[in-house]
């Protein structure tokens, strides 16, 4: 069993790793110019990881199977990407996806 030492110093050396590691590239960063180039490239990020999120959500896994459907996330996604088209806005977006999936889980859950 470990020692409860080790699990905090365990604990803070993740943090200290977890914080350098999202706090690093803003430092760097603030000290480079970067071209357009790469800032049009980086401006599709946040994007690409929208569409990962949300497809890794829509479907569920089975080992040894095709994925299947998760029709509570879809049935909430259906006015998030509405409003994604609408607003264009990423703010707005989640927003309306986290209230979605809210209120489709209260009306399921009842």
């Amino acid at each position: 069993m470990p020692s409860s030492e080790f699990v905090l110093t365990t604990i803070l050396i993740c943090g200290l790793a977890t914080w350098l590691s999202r706090i690093l590239p803003f430092v760097f960063l603030k000290k480079f110019k970067l071209s357009e180039g790469v800032l049009e490239f980086l401006s599709f990020v946040p994007i690409a990881i929208m569409s990962g999120l949300w497809f890794s959500g829509l479907f569920v896994q089975h080992l040894g199977h095709l994925p299947s459907l998760n029709v509570g996330n879809f049935l909430a996604s259906l006015p998030t990407v509405l409003a994604a088209i609408l607003s264009k806005s990423l703010l707005v977006t989640i927003i309306v996806g986290v209230i979605s999936l809210g209120l489709l889980n209260l009306v399921i859950a009842h």
